[in-house]
Formats: C-alpha cells, sequence, structure tokens
C-alpha cells in the first residue's frame, strides 16, 4: 500500500481554494475511483489520466486506486486537476519521488497523449499559492508567462507528462525555474470589442465641434464620474464615448494584475503578453442578459461589470435595454462590488468602473424639436421611463448633446488645430489622478467618484459663500442627498483640473450645470 499527497487549487469566483490531492494505490479489485465533491470534467479525469500514464512510457498496476480531492465540501471544476491527480498517483507508486511535490503548488490539464494543455485563472493561483507558502508552482508551458507576472515564487514550466517525471527525478530539466522577478512585457487582451489597434486611431480630434461634450467627458474620466448623453442621432453621442478610451491615464502595476486577475479566470488573456496595461472599455449590446452583465452561472464568473472594472462600462442606446437589466447595475454603481449567492456558496466580484451611456430624448430621436419629432406624449413618456430615477441619480454627470452644426463639419482636416487631441486632453486627466493619489494616499479611495458622504465631508470643504449656494440648488432644482453628493464630487474633480485646492463657487456652478439635464427630460 502506498500513500501520497499533491498540492492543487481551485477557482472559486475570483478567489482560489487550495486543494489536497489525495491518491492511495492498494491491493484489490483493480479500479480508479475518485471523490471529493466533483463536477462531471473532474470525474472524466481519471480516463484522462490513465492513457496519459500509459501513453508517457508508465503503467498502472492492476490495484486499487483511490483519489480524493479535499476538502470535500468545496466543488471542484474544470480540467486543470489532472496534472496533479497523475502526479498523485505516479508519486504513490514509486514512479516520482514524494518529498520533490513538498511545498508544490500543481495544475494542468493532460492530453490522452500526456501533453500538458493551458487552463485558466493561472494567476489567481500563483498568487494564492505564494501567499500560503509555497516554494514552486508546476504550471502548462502555455501559462508559463502569465505564471511569471507573481514575482518570489518559482515557476517551473512542463510541455508533457513524461518530461516532467524525468525533471521530477533528476534526470532532465523541463524549463529553467525563475522567480517572476525580471521585467514583463505588457499586452493587451481583448477588453475592447475593437482592440488596441482601433483604438489607437481613434482620436477626439474626429469629434467636430461639441466642446461643452468634450468637457464634460473630460471631467468624468479625470475623476472616474459616471457619464449619461442625451442628444439626436449623429450628435457624435458614440464617438466621444469611443474616444473616452483614449484618454484613460495609465495602470499601476496594481491595477493591472487586479484587472488581469480577472480575465485569467475566464480565459480570455493573451498567453505571449498576459499583463494588462490600458483599461478595459467595454461596448455592451442592449440583448444582454442580466447574468452576463452581473456574472453568475452554475459556479460564477464575471460578468461585464467585472470584465469593466478599472474602465469603462459603455451603453449605448440606453433606452433600449430592458429595465430589469438596467436596474441591477444600481448596487454594483454604488457600493463599487457585485455578490452573486449560489448553493455553493456567496461571491464578490470587483465593479469600480465608471459607467457611460447614451441615448436619444425620444423613440425617433428628435425631441425637443416638434418640427421633426413625430412622437406622441405618451411615447416620450414611455420611453423616457425606461430610465428609473434612483438609476439617473447614480449618473454624475448628464449632459446633452445639440445637433452638430455646419460651420463645425466644415474645416481644414489636414490641420484640425482648433480641436485638442486626446493625449493633450488624457495629460490633463493624469495630471488630475495623480492629485487624487495623493491626497487618498493611505487609503482605499482612488477617485474622488468613491467618495462616502464622511470623506466627502473631509475632503470637500465649503466655504460660506459655496454653502449657501448648495442650499439654494438643493431647494430649486430638487436634489436628493445621493445627488447632492454627487455634485460635491464632481465640483472636487473639476478643482483639481483646476489645480485648486479648494472648492470654490465657479467649480459648484459647473457641477451643478451637469445636473440639468434629468430636469429638462424627465421633468424630476
Amino acid at each position: 500500500m502506498a500513500f501520497c499527497t499533491v498540492l492543487s487549487a481551485s477557482v472559486q469566483g475570483l478567489g482560489v481554494e487550495m486543494i489536497r490531492v489525495e491518491a492511495d494505490v492498494s491491493n484489490g479489485l483493480p479500479m480508479f475511483h475518485m471523490v471529493g465533491y466533483l463536477s462531471s470534467e473532474v470525474k472524466e479525469a481519471s480516463e484522462r489520466v490513465r492513457t496519459a500514464i500509459r501513453n508517457s512510457g508508465m503503467k498502472l498496476p492492476a490495484k486499487k486506486i483511490i483519489v480524493n480531492l479535499a476538502p470535500a465540501t468545496v466543488r471542484k471544476k474544470g480540467a486543470s486537476f489532472d496534472l496533479p491527480i497523475a502526479l498523485a498517483v505516479l508519486a504513490a507508486m514509486g514512479y516520482i519521488p514524494e518529498e520533490v511535490l513538498e511545498e508544490v503548488t500543481v495544475i494542468g490539464e493532460l492530453s490522452l497523449e500526456g501533453k500538458i494543455r493551458g487552463v485558466p485563472g493561472v494567476l489567481p493561483v500563483v498568487i494564492e499559492a505564494k501567499e500560503q507558502g509555497c516554494k514552486s508552482v508546476i504550471l502548462p508551458g502555455e501559462n508559463e508567462t502569465e505564471g511569471r507576472l507573481v514575482k518570489g515564487i518559482e515557476i517551473i514550466p512542463a510541455d508533457n507528462l513524461e518530461k516532467l517525471c524525468a525533471y521530477l527525478n533528476g534526470d532532465a530539466r523541463v524549463g529553467k525555474g525563475e522567480t517572476g522577478d525580471e521585467k514583463i512585457r505588457g499586452g493587451n487582451v481583448n477588453c475592447t470589442e475593437n482592440g488596441g489597434q482601433q483604438r489607437s486611431r481613434e482620436d477626439f480630434t474626429d469629434i467636430c465641434g461639441q466642446k461643452a461634450v468634450k468637457r464634460a467627458a473630460e471631467i468624468a474620466v479625470a475623476g472616474g464620474h459616471n457619464l449619461l448623453m442625451a442628444g439626436p442621432p449623429g450628435s457624435g453621442k458614440s464617438m466621444i464615448a469611443k474616444r473616452i478610451a483614449t484618454i484613460l491615464p495609465e495602470l499601476s502595476w496594481e491595477e493591472s494584475l487586479e484587472i488581469t486577475k480577472i480575465y485569467s479566470v475566464l480565459g480570455m488573456v493573451d498567453q505571449e503578453h498576459p499583463l494588462i496595461t490600458q483599461r478595459p472599455f467595454r461596448n455592451i449590446h442592449h440583448t444582454i442578459t442580466r447574468t452576463a452583465l452581473t456574472g453568475g452561472g452554475r459556479m460564477p464568473v464575471p460578468g461585464e461589470i467585472s470584465m469593466a472594472h478599472g474602465g469603462v462600462l459603455f451603453l449605448d442606446e440606453l433606452a433600449e435595454f430592458p429595465r430589469n437589466v438596467l436596474e441591477v447595475l444600481r448596487q454594483p454603481l454604488e457600493e463599487h462590488q457585485i455578490h452573486i449567492a449560489r448553493n455553493y456558496g456567496n461571491f464578490t466580484f470587483p465593479a469600480e468602473f465608471m459607467l457611460v451611456a447614451a441615448m436619444n430624448p425620444c423613440p425617433c430621436g428628435n425631441y425637443p424639436d416638434v418640427q421633426k419629432c413625430s412622437c406622441t406624449p405618451g411615447q416620450i413618456q414611455k420611453y423616457l421611463g425606461k430610465i428609473s430615477q434612483p438609476f439617473l441619480d447614480r449618473m454624475d454627470i448628464c449632459i446633452e448633446t445639440p445637433k452638430v452644426v455646419y460651420q463645425d463639419l466644415d474645416r481644414d482636416w489636414k490641420n484640425p488645430s482648433d480641436e485638442e487631441t486626446s493625449e493633450t486632453i488624457r495629460r490633463r486627466v493624469t495630471e488630475a489622478r495623480n492629485i487624487q493619489r495623493e491626497r487618498y494616499k493611505g487609503t482605499d479611495i482612488r477617485t474622488n467618484a468613491v467618495l462616502g458622504p464622511r470623506e466627502i465631508g473631509h475632503y470637500v470643504e465649503l466655504g460660506d459663500r459655496e454653502r449657501r449656494m448648495m442650499e439654494r440648488a438643493f431647494e430649486q432644482i430638487g436634489l436628493t442627498a445621493r445627488t447632492y453628493h454627487k455634485i460635491l464630487r464632481v465640483a472636487r474633480t473639476i478643482a483639481d483640473l483646476d489645480h485648486s485646492e479648494k472648492v470654490t463657487e465657479k467649480h459648484l456652478k459647473e457641477a451643478i450645470a451637469y445636473r440639468s439635464l434629468d430636469k429638462k427630460y424627465w421633468g424630476r
């Protein structure tokens, strides 16, 4: 009788649960039995492991083999347990020394011929292995670059089972075990529908006129505020929204790892350049389901909300989205997290994103131009009624995009000196973000948009004149407590763009002006 334990890991949401793969080989009726609260793909591992071992030049004896994946209370899914199961069985049979697998985490999928295939979720697994005190991680060669993003832990890449066993026996070396301290070349993944190449061709100089809207977009990005644009078709709402991606500030190393972790779990990282260095820009269609937006499934995975973490979630034609889909955004917009409860446990996904929405003011898009608008008052009311007051209150900046005039279109495209480039705007945004980073150093606050009521009282100090102005605005406009605080957050960002430590009347007036749109169209 022989027994061996190999350490592996199971991705649960964005978290990781360490799994002990226990293999027992004893005399008895020949069988290969697996236990431990397994999904169907994990149960199938027994056949993959047996065949891969045989095709790697090793033989399984005619004995009773029991494999347990502990703890039994955690549901295991995916094919990443193939390799640790195979190594546990081989070590129990004496093909490899058991001591070489101590303080080692193993993940990987096996093909029938013994090749080791890549698996999703490598980055969070390596991070957790390091935190648990493991010295090294054995993972597929396809995932090597992703694993090396984590510093301070040895990465052992393997391409096939036979060579890996030879390496563990000291006969050969499958790969150089390095600690990941070397510089990792950053890359991009499918964070945007158009990809990084398309993003570079877009620029704010493409936008004719609309200076007020571009100013609102700059403020929104500088403070991480939610932005709603309403106007007739062809006024440039979608163009402006898509070019917001070109003025987003750079990611810090910690933010890059945080976002890469999400895409790693989803299996959406580029294995050659896994580190995400551009903020996500998710442009979603109005036919999206609630589950696809929030995340979920039998074993929950992140949805579009979490995929936009650290970046932008763009909803074009906002009023075309089902109301029940829009309403699920309310909690993430307020708490910057999304909570999902399932029979297998409770899961929390990050949701600190900037919501950008664009919509027409009526079904035909021409309201309030009564000469062109063909909609009845009832149709307009029903159309705008799809946007609830609580949802509207969560939009920090609401601005109208007027129809573009001919004079703005008739310009010299060879020398568009009248319009600012995205790079110019991005520099101002970066400066404002740097001011916020210094101000909130030592806290978990990243932007002005996430300031709570207590933090607003501390970081947004108002003088007597400013207080009287806000009192008048509160009474005359009919602000709620939520919209009142949002005005102060936006004013704080405007002051940062002006490099002003104090929020003045000028900053408050501009912030208040961004709350006039909901009064015009919704009358609320």
